[in-house]
């Protein structure tokens, strides 16, 4: 069995009378992408650099790679590790070749790298430029090149698209696919959820230091259980259909231009669409799952509710008991 990439069992990490992380577990394996998702103060930034081999835990045990992240081989492996973090500060009097130069000489990596990463993030044509005269999309993919640098086998990456425009997006997760087709593992935080969970294997969700629920999307949805909506156009009167459907535990309402959203029950979802498609007056249906984002925000909200109902700190959810992130 392949050793994973990230082993962390039950770690925390108190800075003072602050616990920034509480028996947090998680695992990743080669060519996984995960995603961490979180409210700021979360524990999201102080995971990433633990694994960084920047800060220690308090207890519990952390493997990167096999090995103590802060350890005897905590040099060599920051060689086979990528770091994108949320805010790139840079020499600006240097140009963009200049910069990822010097950090190529710091991972023992030669020049003749710089061109075609500069190239790959699409600033080939700035390369010469001083880094003061680029945008902040530019500069935030100037800080992508740093990570790529060296090809490393693990890549941690701190809301990536900011930034970013709507192509420059785009790309970037190409570039995502792209490493997990290679084998690279992927650490990415990001708070801008559409369009994420279909490049991530797994979600991790974290809130007050806590792990509140890990798993793969489907697993989520599961452990939710929250309803999938239907939008539905159709020539019956809209009280008429909601009547019919509420044996099912189905909430219609209307949504303009002539069109109904249901919100469906999970264990009723086959004998509502069943229905729906016998009915003639049915014109058109979309069925949409619980996305990334409700459900990021079913879980987060748990938690703050229960923090707020209990005078003392509320325990963990964890939505897959027994199953690492």
């Amino acid at each position: 069995m392949t050793q994973p990439v990230i082993e962390m069992s039950a770690v925390g990490k108190r800075f003072g009378k602050l616990t920034a992380l509480d028996e947090v577990s998680l695992t990743l394996g080669e060519g996984e992408v995960l995603g961490l998702m979180g409210h700021n103060g979360a524990g999201k930034s102080t995971s990433m650099k633990l694994i960084l081999g920047l800060i220690r835990p308090t207890r519990g045990t952390l493997k990167v790679f096999g090995h103590d992240p802060g350890g005897a081989a905590a040099n060599d492996l920051r060689l086979r590790l990528g770091y994108l973090p949320e805010n790139v500060q840079f020499y600006e009097q240097l140009s963009g070749f200049e910069v990822l130069d010097y950090f190529a000489r710091l991972k023992r990596i030669g020049t003749g790298v710089v061109k075609p990463l500069l190239e790959r993030v699409g600033l080939g044509h700035a390369m010469h430029r001083r880094v003061k005269t680029y945008s902040k999309g530019m500069r935030q993919r100037l800080g992508l090149a740093q990570a790529l640098i060296g090809e490393p086998r693990l890549m941690l990456l701190d809301e990536p698209t900011v930034g970013l425009d709507p192509m420059a997006t785009r790309d970037f997760y190409g570039m995502v696919d792209e490493l997990r087709g290679r084998g690279v593992s992927v650490i990415l935080c990001s708070h801008v959820l559409p369009g994420v969970e279909r490049h991530i294997d797994r979600a991790a969700i974290l809130g007050q230091g806590r792990m509140l629920a890990s798993g793969s999307i489907d697993e989520l949805r599961q452990a939710a259980d929250l309803p999938l909506v239907v939008r539905l156009r159709t020539a019956r009167a809209p009280e008429r259909l909601a009547e019919s459907l509420r044996p099912h535990g189905v909430l219609a309402r209307q949504s303009g231009e002539g069109r109904l959203e249901l919100e469906v029950p999970v264990r009723a979802k086959m004998a509502v669409l069943r229905e729906l498609a016998a009915d003639p007056e049915t014109a058109d249906l979309a069925l949409e799952p619980p996305t990334l984002e409700s459900l990021y925000a079913h879980f987060d909200g748990t938690i703050r509710d229960r923090a707020a109902a209990e005078p003392a700190p509320a325990t963990a959810i964890d939505a897959q008991q027994g199953v690492s992130a």
